[in-house]
């Protein structure tokens, strides 16, 4: 086991410099650079671009330098001390820039993934149990329809319908009267209800995916031999079902964890547009669009720092739920 954790580690490692490598580079593929951006930004403002300035702004953030340089310099601070670089788009440390979106992210992104889990888990045991069913044949439209309408289109619809017949703007997590206003009871309150319409609009695709995987799963284990023995012992159904089949049942589920974490700060970046929503994706969207390469680049690792984490929490809860897969590692 102590082998397991170190040649993992030094993975994760290399893995991590190999993807720091590319995303810097590949932020940096396109044409031109922020410096331009700004500029012609400044010239369809009806400004004028001075040249002093945009040389002193290419000195400051070291952009006169060769692309390796650039990288050594971003890359030292962040593993050295933490330090996520400067925003040339927003003339501040990126850190500051995302910490203050993160909080809202993880806010709905956990709130989604307990709302996935909550709905799909009970659904999928249903179905799988009344195969076939009127039941089964309602659950399996409605999740067909749920992966295949994408998210931003009922985003909209949610918008539309609010607003229609609610006579209320589901744009944004806070009432006007509370967006400047420091964090309380009531803001907090205010926040909550706001969740639903986001929660339910981001959920609906894993929710569906998920009833349609541990329902198969399901139904893949009730054909296997030690479930037909115990029921012929007299095991008692739903004992029976709980404790084996739908714990096998969530091994691809559970190896898909890796993927939760990252989702957890990235959230959804065109659902965030379309709802206004004030996360951590549209932030990354802007980034990536002016070039901004120290505070896209940090945020891009970010991400891949927590997909690794994330693979590597579900390999050890993989080792933990299936037997079977000890047993073969162990060999």
């Amino acid at each position: 086991m102590g082998s397991f954790f170190l040649r993992r580690l030094v993975y994760m490692v290399l893995v991590l410099w190999l993807v720091s490598i590319l995303s810097f580079y590949i932020i940096n593929l396109p044409p031109g650079s922020w410096i331009q951006n700004y500029a012609a930004q400044l010239e369809a403002d009806g400004g004028v671009a001075d040249q002093a300035e945009l040389d002193f702004l290419r000195t400051r953030y070291g952009l006169d330098q060769p692309l390796h340089q650039q990288y050594i310099q971003w890359i030292i601070p962040l593993v050295t001390e933490g330090d996520f670089g400067q925003s040339f788009e927003w003339r501040q440390p990126v850190w500051p820039l995302i910490e203050e979106r993160l909080f809202l992210t993880m806010v709905i992104s956990l709130t989604s993934i307990i709302f996935v889990y909550v709905v799909s888990v009970p659904i999928a045991l249903y179905s799988a149990t009344h195969q076939y069913s009127p039941g089964d044949h309602l659950f399996s439209l409605i999740g067909l329809i749920g992966l295949a309408t994408p998210n931003f289109l009922i985003a909209l619809v949610f918008m539309v319908v609010m607003l229609r017949v609610f006579n209320v703007t589901p744009g944004g997590l806070f009432s006007p009267e509370y967006l400047r206003e420091p964090w309380s009871l009531a803001k907090f309150w205010d926040l909550i209800l706001h969740l639903p319409v986001p929660v339910i609009v981001v959920g609906t695709a894993g929710t569906a995916s998920l009833i349609r995987v541990l329902r198969a799963q399901l139904l893949d284990e009730f054909q296997k031999q030690y479930v037909i023995t115990a029921r012929a012992k007299g095991v008692k159904e739903w004992f029976l079902i709980v404790k084996y089949p739908l714990r096998m049942a969530f091994n691809p589920i559970v190896s898909s964890i890796g993927g939760l974490l990252p989702a957890i700060v990235s959230g959804s970046a065109i659902v965030s547009i379309v709802l206004g929503l004030p996360t951590t994706g549209p932030l990354l969207l802007r980034a990536l669009i002016a070039q901004d390469t120290y505070a896209a680049a940090s945020m891009l690792m970010m991400l891949s720092i927590l997909t690794v984490v994330g693979v590597f929490i579900s390999d050890l809860l993989l080792l933990w739920l299936d037997p079977r897969i000890r047993y073969e590692r162990a060999n």
